[in-house]
This record gives structure tokens, C-alpha cells and sequence, in this order.
């Protein structure tokens, strides 16, 4: 399997921490006249990632208080429920996200933060069977899922 690349991106000093995880949710618009906006806004919207290790260079941020601080992040996997003929390690899977019934107990697992729309993902584990019941009787497994 390929090494996982890490990379360097600025947060918020008060949130930097290793092991730390959070979803990219895209530029604002006071980003916009600062002058490091683009070592801040080096990552993919909506995808899921964690911080590694936290750098000692902090830059002075209209956004986070205490300014933003230099860390080396990865994307992080992120589990998932799948449909069970799909879920073989190291296959490579688009997440179907077209199911609405918003009160079934599996929907936040078959609707994972992390997940981009549209995207491919690898299946790095098949973690297990669904905890839950799937509303609309289809047969699921709950699976570890990677960027490709």
C-alpha cells in the first residue's frame, strides 16, 4: 500500500494539537487580504484530516484568536457503512449518498463527515457488520474509508 503524504497547513493556535482531527470547510471571507490565506487554505473542502505534529512558526490571524499556528497534518480515514458487496479491503468505492431517511439510526454512518460527494475512497478495513438496522433493508458492512 502507498505511504500516506502528509503535509503542511496553518490552524488555529488554540485548536493545534497531535491527534487532533477535523473537516476543512473552506476559505472565509476575512481570509481574504491575508497574506499566508494560501498555506491555510492548502486543503480539500469537506475532506477529513489530523494533525501529526505542530511546528513552532504562529502567524498573526483576524480569524483565530491567538493567531494560526504551522502543523503537519494527513487525511484521515473515515468509517463508514457501505453496501456489503462492496466492502473488500483495498477496493476502491464511491460512497453512495442518495439514501434521505434522516431518522434511521445507520444515517450518520452511511452519511460520514469526511466524505466528499462524488469521490472515490479505497476500503482500507472492513471493520464489521452495520450496529444498526438500515431502514430501506439493504445489506451493509462498516468499513474504514481513505481518500484516493
Amino acid at each position: 500500500m502507498a505511504e500516506i503524504k502528509s503535509k503542511v497547513t496553518l490552524i488555529g493556535a488554540m485548536l493545534a494539537r497531535p491527534g487532533l482531527e477535523f473537516i476543512y470547510e473552506g476559505e472565509l471571507p476575512a481570509c481574504e487580504q491575508c497574506k499566508v490565506r494560501k498555506a491555510c487554505n492548502n486543503l480539500k473542502v469537506g475532506r477529513k484530516y489530523r494533525v501529526l505534529s505542530i511546528r513552532t512558526t504562529v502567524h498573526g490571524c483576524s480569524v483565530h484568536l491567538n493567531g494560526a499556528c504551522a502543523v503537519e497534518i494527513v487525511e484521515s480515514p473515515v468509517v463508514g457503512l457501505i453496501k456489503a458487496d462492496l466492502a473488500i479491503a483495498n477496493s476502491r468505492v464511491l460512497p453512495d449518498l442518495s439514501c434521505t431517511q434522516r431518522e434511521c439510526k445507520s444515517y450518520p454512518l452511511c452519511h460520514p463527515d469526511g466524505i466528499v460527494s462524488g469521490e472515490r475512497y479505497m476500503v482500507s478495513e472492513v471493520l464489521g457488520n452495520a450496529p444498526d438496522h438500515c431502514e430501506k433493508g439493504r445489506s451493509l458492512k462498516l468499513v474504514e474509508l481513505r481518500p484516493i
